[in-house]
């Protein structure tokens, strides 16, 4: 195994206009500058902005595009997800793009940023890919990586850098980065976490290694990330340990067993009092929501709203 070149680019993005030409413009600028590049990714519904109207039908004009400037360079592309339209069904989809120019595999993302990405109905599968002599590499988007279980699977199937195309651009962007610098330790793996700007995020891309350490993390402008990834520590790091310590997926699989929150017909009495996955509202408006399914539940209640907030 060898090196890879991976460049991430962290630019504008509109909600109005397609970003598709200057996305062809920031990729013929990478490949000018930094012509040893082997791997361009773009952030998270970089294409066409964060509104469900834009979702169109897979294979598109959009993927022919794509796949044309990676074969005009050589290079393997994944230009950040669209909204995809399927059996009136809407995904948030990122393609692979090797460079030949051909589709080696899609990616529907598995936690839609509910309550607020509304329309967007969760992918099924998880997905890795080879690139020869160089490694294994999964991709997961943006919300995915809150879910630890999605990260561990991917590196559970071989997965030694992770692709995150993302869309953040709220104020937790602080504990995002603390996560990305979490999954690329405890899975001893590259993590390629890349952001948007404007409405597409508040930028702030950050790029770890399979010991945790913060390799580049950008600021709020827009920039072209290139970076050769030494991919033959992600196995020294799983073989001798992060910094020769701890040895997370050897622990890990040595104590493999039934974890009972995930087997089938369990109940989660406590999870399940947390009530409703809905976007919060005003302290009052919530109180009421509470007393009407309470009074509905137990009509012989003793409880009353006091109109004030307080029970």
């Amino acid at each position: 195994m060898r090196p890879f070149a991976i460049a991430g680019i962290q630019m504008k993005v509109s909600a109005v206009v397609s970003n598709v030409e200057m996305m062809k413009l920031k990729l013929d600028i990478t490949m000018n500058l930094y012509p040893w590049i082997e791997m361009v990714m773009f952030s998270e519904l970089c294409a066409y902005g964060p509104l469900t109207h834009t979702a169109q039908e897979i294979p598109n004009n959009f993927e022919s595009e794509m796949q044309a400037m990676a074969k005009k360079y050589g290079i393997w592309l994944i230009p950040g997800s669209i909204f995809e339209k399927s059996d009136n069904k809407i995904y948030n989809t990122a393609t692979v793009i090797n460079p030949n120019g051909e589709i080696v595999t899609r990616y529907r993302k598995m936690f839609p940023f509910y309550p607020y990405e509304t329309g967007v109905t969760p992918g099924t599968e998880f997905c890795v890919f080879d690139v020869p002599d160089v490694g294994r590499f999964g991709v997961s988007i943006c919300y995915d990586m809150w879910f630890p279980e999605t990260i561990r699977t991917l590196v559970s199937m071989g997965a030694e850098v992770i692709l995150h195309p993302t869309l953040s651009g709220t104020i937790d962007r602080d504990i995002e980065l603390s996560i990305v610098r979490a999954m690329a330790s405890v899975n001893q793996c590259y993590f390629f976490d890349v952001n948007g700007l404007d409405t597409g995020g508040t930028g702030r891309s950050i790029v770890c290694g399979p010991d945790g350490m913060v390799i580049h993390k950008s600021e709020g402008t827009e920039e072209i990330i290139p970076l050769e990834l030494n991919i033959p520590r992600v196995k020294r790091s799983r073989e001798l340990g992060i910094l020769r310590l701890g040895q997370p997926l050897k622990s890990f699989r040595d104590h493999l067993g039934q974890f009972n929150i995930y087997q089938p017909n369990v109940s989660h009495p406590y999870l399940d009092s947390l009530g409703p996955l809905i976007k919060p509202n005003r302290l009052e408006k919530l109180t009421e929501l509470i007393i009407k399914e309470d009074a509905l539940e137990h009509p012989t209640s003793s409880t009353h709203y006091k109109g004030d907030g307080s029970l």
